[in-house]
């Protein structure tokens, strides 16, 4: 049965998480630990730990896609929320890990610093477009408007893929210059 109240319910609080989300993480970007007298080591191990949850993300991502196609509707489900659980804990590492540590400077010159740029500006923007996409695809799922829910998944699914992928190839492109 269709529950029509719930996406109303929700499309305040989306609104709200959609916005909240990029300007915390924005401010939590620019402090330091360290200028608030927390002597803290730097979280350096964890940059390759959120790269690899942005690549399974993308795995849960392609994997819950079929497994909708092939009418797994329930492992759909569980894997949406998993993929969902993914990028909440991915954006706590990488917050952690900026309030410890300096930002990595990439050293890449000529035609690689372009394309590494593009690739870093267009996953940091459809970082924050994704947000309201996944929570109204999520909540359109919840309230069971599968005919509203397809409509724009069709559209979430393939930008999450974008964010997720680039995720781990923006680490590649910058590990090499990470301070040891």
């Amino acid at each position: 049965m269709e529950d029509h109240s719930l996406e109303k319910k929700y499309s305040k609080l989306i609104v709200a998480v959609s916005i909240i989300i990029p300007v915390v993480v924005a401010i939590l970007f620019g402090v330091k630990l360290k200028d608030f007298g927390v002597n803290v080591e730097p979280l350096s191990f964890l940059p390759p730990i959120y790269a690899t949850t942005n690549g399974i993300t993308a795995i849960v991502l392609v994997w819950a896609v079929i497994a909708i196609k092939n009418g797994k509707q329930k492992l759909h489900e569980r894997l949406m929320t998993f993929a969902i659980a993914l990028s909440v804990a991915f954006l706590v590492m990488y917050v952690a890990y900026h309030m410890t540590a300096d930002s990595t400077k990439f050293g890449g010159e000529g035609a690689i610093r372009y394309i590494y740029f593009f690739i870093l500006v267009t996953h940091i923007l459809l970082s924050i477009a994704i947000i309201p996409l996944v929570l109204i695809t999520y909540v359109r799922a919840l309230a069971k408007r599968f005919d509203r829910h397809r409509k724009i998944a069709k559209i979430t699914f393939p930008l999450w893929l974008y964010v997720a992928v680039t995720g781990v190839v923006v680490y590649l492109m910058i590990s090499p210059y990470y301070a040891n």
